[in-house]
């Protein structure tokens, strides 16, 4: 293949909501990456003062000098209301295309790229459309905080040379985690559109890169890029006396965002099917797992509105 002869411009985006330490932590590693061409945040109408921050940091250089300065722009725009992950997405991808983006770099505020992440990343924008790093747990890099489904069967890894062992010429194909340091070019933003923004969290990204594959994208994880994530806890609590997990959360709006999506993106992408297992999967775990009452109504009334394209349930939980 060709060696592309100028340097793609690189635009990080960055959704945040009330992580306001983590987010300094963050841009600051941002700024100090030199693939990085500019920095966008967008604030989940955060009241920590994160909006008050980026206002402040947006006046301390002054764009016409920036190159002479080589610091890297960073640029902040804060919702009128909290539209979650999934809005922060939307709205931030849009932002870096109307920025001129060859790549968007997209991330939560609570990882933190490895240094040399996105040059690593940049080896393979020959080959790839939508790719990303492996995200490793801060406390132990040797673990990952999102297991991995390797793909052509079953097998999930949780620890990094698990994931190394699996790869093919330093990537593992087919596999990506966003949205923690993924890079996604402009012609597949252009082919598949945005993140659906009506999600709020969980799923989003998953549908992304579902809609991504549909559309013959070329997909993998890097294993020589890193981001280090607090870890998130157990994500899948077994059952069925350990055949399988489901995702619990003790947060009901997790749970109501996680049930009535999942099943739409089972139902959109895998057929019916599967959607009817996950609701038979719902009904065990609530019922022989851990019996809920109360968590069976949720799920049920979180997976009908999703069915009659109803995505204003969530907002309940956010009062």
């Amino acid at each position: 293949m060709t060696e592309p002869t100028t340097s793609p411009r690189v635009v990080a985006v960055v959704v945040t909501f009330n992580r306001l330490p983590l987010l300094q932590r963050l841009v600051a590693r941002l700024r100090e990456v030199p693939q990085v061409d500019e920095v966008l945040v967008v604030d989940n109408a955060s009241t920590d003062g994160t909006g008050e921050w980026l206002a402040g940091l947006e006046g301390q250089v002054d764009p016409s000098e920036v190159q002479m300065a080589a610091v890297t722009p960073v640029l902040g725009r804060t919702l009128d209301r909290n539209r979650g992950g999934a809005g922060g997405f939307h709205d931030g991808l849009a932002w870096a295309m109307e920025r001129g983006a060859d790549l968007a770099w997209l991330m939560d505020d609570d990882g933190l790229p490895d240094p040399d992440c996105l040059a690593t990343l940049l080896q393979r924008r020959d080959e790839l459309d939508f790719w990303g790093p492996v995200v490793v747990a801060e406390d132990d890099p040797t673990r990952l905080v999102f297991p991995i489904r390797l793909p052509g069967g079953t097998r999930v890894v949780h620890r990094i040379d698990e994931v190394v062992g699996a790869a093919a010429d330093g990537v593992v194909r087919d596999v990506v985690i966003p949205f923690n340091g993924v890079l996604v070019t402009r012609e597949l933003v252009e082919r598949i559109g945005l993140v659906r923004e009506e999600f709020f969290i969980w799923g989003d990204d998953h549908e992304y890169r579902l809609r991504a594959e549909r559309a013959g994208a070329r997909t993998a994880t890097v294993v020589g890029a890193r981001v280090r994530h607090p870890r998130v806890g157990d994500l899948g609590t077994p059952m069925m006396l350990g055949r399988t997990t489901y995702n619990h959360s003790p947060s009901d709006l997790k749970h109501y965002c996680m049930a009535r999506n999942n099943l739409l993106n089972l139902r959109d992408y895998r057929g019916w099917p599967h959607a009817l297992a996950f609701v038979v999967k719902t009904v065990w775990f609530y019922t022989l797992t851990r019996p809920s009452a109360s968590r069976l109504w949720l799920s049920a009334r979180a997976m009908l509105a999703g069915l009659r394209g109803d995505f204003t349930g969530h907002e309940r939980f956010l009062r």
